[in-house]
């Protein structure tokens, strides 16, 4: 069965950095449009980035632009993001997200992502 399995959360102090990694089985992942979303206790899961399958496009939640990088290896088929100058506002559980549907167009609404990860905590504290 092809499963999602993130790591790389942990607890940081605000302006610290973190490094996700979500590690995906299955051949086919290297086809689907790949995300990372985050949802916060009392919260709706946010989109906070995603590309392509291609990887020729990148979308960032306005609240993480500029901070955090999203990118994927194929040969290793993983999907990263790279975050820095956290901030409290950052806590929440990140998840990674596929799905081989319109693989090509990165899309920000749960609902388009049809495999999900676990989950792993990221806490920033102030």
């Amino acid at each position: 069965q092809e499963v999602l399995t993130e790591s790389g959360g942990g607890l940081v102090q605000t302006g610290g950095s973190l490094r996700l990694s979500c590690s995906a089985s299955g051949r086919t992942f290297r086809r689907a449009k790949m995300a990372w979303f985050r949802q916060a206790p009392g919260q709706e899961r946010e989109f906070v980035a995603g590309i392509n399958w291609i990887g020729n496009s990148i979308l960032y939640a306005d609240s993480v632009k500029d901070r955090f990088t999203v990118s994927r290896d194929y040969a290793e088929n993983t999907l990263d993001l790279q975050m820095s100058s956290l901030k409290p506002e950052d806590t929440a559980v990140y998840y990674c997200a596929a799905s081989l549907i319109n693989a090509d167009v990165v899309d920000l609404a749960v609902g388009a992502y049809s495999r999900w990860g676990q989950g792993t905590q990221v806490t920033v504290s102030s």
